[in-house]
């Protein structure tokens, strides 16, 4: 299976880091992240304009990271989700255009991993 890239926006100018989602929203799909992060994550590594999680490739998981990076590009336009199997393992890849998206992005996947 090949990359898929995922991305938001086509306009000449990149949206505003900003995020469409409800609170509850929000909060229902951080749940899934964490979910999927604490069960299958095995690496994470920020990039100048982004991060890239790494993951087990187990059942189902490659379905629910593509899920969840589909959700993020309509939400969060401002970053290209990328998801690509590499070595028997998952590699989500997250850009930006704007220094505030990379930042925005180190936030946003911060923490143990």
């Amino acid at each position: 299976m090949t990359g898929q890239q995922i991305t938001g926006g086509g306009e000449a100018s990149p949206p505003p880091i900003a995020c469409s989602l409800t609170p509850g929203g929000r909060a229902a799909q951080g749940g899934q992240w964490q979910d999927l992060i604490s069960q299958a994550m095995t690496g994470r590594a920020e990039l100048p304009d982004g991060v890239r999680l790494t993951f087990r490739a187990a059942p189902g998981t490659e379905a629910e990271l593509r899920g969840l990076a589909a959700a993020e590009s309509e939400c969060c336009p401002w970053a290209d989700w990328t998801v690509q199997p590499a070595g028997g393992r998952l590699l989500l890849t997250v850009r930006a255009a704007t220094a505030d998206g990379a930042a925005a992005l180190h936030a946003m996947f911060a923490g143990p991993g």
